[in-house]
């Protein structure tokens, strides 16, 4: 009798925590394994309240510039966004101390599209040469 109560409590202990996890998390959250998008997936409150704060968060006014720039390369040329880079950091000298890293970003973005060779071409003296540095450096 003894040896039937312990494998049944054994049992018990081994398999009722999966049990309880398992319906713990399919009452959380529901998955649509079809793949259809019409119906909603519910989400916990906490990843809610993430995403929401998140979203509502307003992008750095260098991020906005970075992102603006990094357009404008893409449709023209290099020239001219270091040229719109330049003129940004004369009109607003807030916008000085992200220059640089702007300049790189937008060196690695040159080398992407136009390769090391002929992203060099144009470098130019804004923000101190960080253009030439960050096409040097993505080469």
């Amino acid at each position: 009798m003894t040896h039937t109560a312990r494998r049944i409590g054994r049992t018990l202990a081994l398999v009722l925590p999966v049990v309880m996890v398992l319906s713990g998390t399919l009452a959380v959250t529901r998955v649509s394994w079809s793949g259809d998008t019409t119906e909603s997936q519910l989400l916990t409150a906490a990843s809610e309240t993430t995403f929401s704060k998140r979203a509502r968060t307003p992008r750095a006014p260098q991020d906005v510039l970075r992102d603006k720039l990094l357009v404008e390369m893409r449709e023209k040329d290099p020239g001219v966004a270091l040229t719109e880079l330049q003129r940004t950091v004369e009109a607003r000298p807030s916008m000085a101390r992200h220059c640089m890293a702007i300049a790189k970003a937008l060196g690695k973005a040159a080398v992407d599209q136009y390769g090391p060779t002929r992203a060099h071409r144009f470098s130019r003296p804004v923000c101190d040469t960080s253009f030439a540095s960050g096409v040097a450096r993505f080469s």
